[in-house]
């Protein structure tokens, strides 16, 4: 699939999803900045379709209701740290849109303070699987993981799901 094929998708699913995010066409002209008018951004969890659909899939069931990152990453690539009251669209492992969040918290904090609700929130297991899990992903993706190491954790509501 092209990526101006992706494209559309997402200013579809925008369309469809930005009257439940509040964010109308007029917004613009009353005072909201233009980058509320365009789709937020777009991204899917983890590092494979599998991974993507299978987070998804808790995200849709309710099970997961927070996500994680490295700071390092972040900083490595030059993206902003979220905010509170940021969007976002999940999308499937094939780029599909499926789901509006808005960010309800974020912090920054040291991998080995993350605590057993913040890993719980992610859906995926208790602390120590938690721990277990993201440690190995993100030293695969070429990272060192220590307890120090500063993790950008987000708690997220769904404003809107196909």
């Amino acid at each position: 699939m092209s990526s101006d094929q992706l494209d559309d998708r997402i200013q579809q699913f925008w369309s469809l999803a930005r009257g439940r995010a509040k964010v109308g066409e007029l917004d613009v002209v009353m005072g909201r900045s233009w980058g509320e008018a365009i789709a937020p951004p777009a991204w899917s969890f983890g590092a494979s379709t599998e991974q993507a659909d299978t987070l998804l899939d808790l995200v849709l069931t309710g099970r997961k209701t927070a996500t994680s990152g490295l700071y390092e990453e972040y900083q490595r690539d030059g993206e902003p740290i979220p905010l509170e009251g940021d969007l976002s669209i999940i999308v499937d492992g094939s780029g599909t849109p499926k789901v509006l969040v808005r960010e309800a918290e974020v912090v920054t904090v040291p991998f080995g303070k993350i605590t057993p609700a913040q890993a719980e929130a992610e859906g995926e297991g208790d602390l120590e699987t938690w721990r277990e899990t993201h440690r190995t992903f993100w030293q695969n993706r070429g990272y060192d993981v220590d307890d120090n190491t500063l993790v950008v954790w987000e708690r997220f509501t769904v404003v809107y799901q196909v």
